[in-house]
């Protein structure tokens, strides 16, 4: 398949609980976006639990938690996608609602939702493990994608924030996960490889922009944040990028979740 250069905006966002976003402000969001794709995670539900009539006007492809209430990612398109793709060839992950990826014209996009893991428990190592597993995936994604002449890109939350930039109290957090030493050089290792994260790629030397707030304390008047939720693109469509914008409510009061879409316009 050729590569399809029109316009492409990409929005991703973790919903923390699609029935619940839903009737916060999420069913507006989507009813205004300009995105042509919305890639969501965290659903918690299975499909036929979504909210009758979220959806209208998108094709949505699905990958729920087999365990209830938990995960869950999604892919909302304007055009009918082509082939839709669940897991990242691992039989532990098989189920756990955290990756799916779908066929457009000349680019592949995904939805992820990395494990938060915390430190000194199963969550971290359940975390570490995905790492080690999801890494040789994307490599062998994008030669696939390479032999077919289109790009790559992987949206979603990653829950590792990159650098000290990318997280207000970096001081506080360097034992703390998604900000591990080792979770920074693994996502380091990728980029290191032609990854691109592209929404520093459009605002280089600064602090942010911040996607994710904690709902304890006033972290979000504050602008206390963490910028996890990441649009990791292959070089060629990275290079189409035009803009990256951070939707940030613009009060504590109209958030429909913990986290903000992070948009992004691919040009021509």
């Amino acid at each position: 398949m050729g590569q399809s250069h029109d316009v492409l905006v990409v929005s991703s966002v973790n919903v923390n609980g699609i029935r619940a976003a839903a009737g916060k402000g999420l069913a507006a969001w989507l009813a205004t976006t300009p995105a042509d794709v919305v890639c969501l995670q965290e659903t918690r539900a299975q499909p036929e639990e979504v909210p009758a009539g979220l959806f209208d006007g998108w094709h949505a492809r699905h990958a729920p938690s087999e365990v209830k209430g938990r995960s869950g990612v999604a892919i909302l398109t304007r055009a009918e996608p082509g082939a839709a793709r669940t897991g990242i060839d691992d039989d532990e992950f098989a189920g756990s609602g955290r990756y799916l990826e779908v066929d457009l014209p000349g680019v592949t996009v995904a939805s992820l939702y990395l494990p938060n893991g915390t430190v000194g428990t199963p969550k971290q190592d359940e975390k570490d493990r995905f790492l080690a597993r999801f890494a040789p995936y994307l490599a062998l994604r994008r030669a696939k994608a390479a032999a077919e002449d289109r790009e790559v890109l992987v949206c979603g939350d990653w829950n590792i924030a990159p650098e000290q930039a990318d997280i207000r109290n970096w001081r506080g957090n360097v034992k703390n996960c998604g900000f591990l030493p080792h979770e920074r050089e693994w996502l380091a290792a990728l980029f290191g490889e032609g990854w691109v994260d592209v929404v520093r790629a459009q605002h280089p030397g600064v602090d942010g922009p911040y996607s994710w707030w904690s709902y304890r304390g006033r972290a979000f008047d504050n602008d206390t944040g963490w910028r996890i939720d990441h649009h990791v693109a292959t070089p060629g469509l990275a290079d189409r990028a035009r803009s990256a914008v951070v939707e940030r409510a613009p009060s504590h009061a109209e958030r429909w979740s913990d986290h903000a879409p992070v948009t992004v316009v691919y040009g021509p």
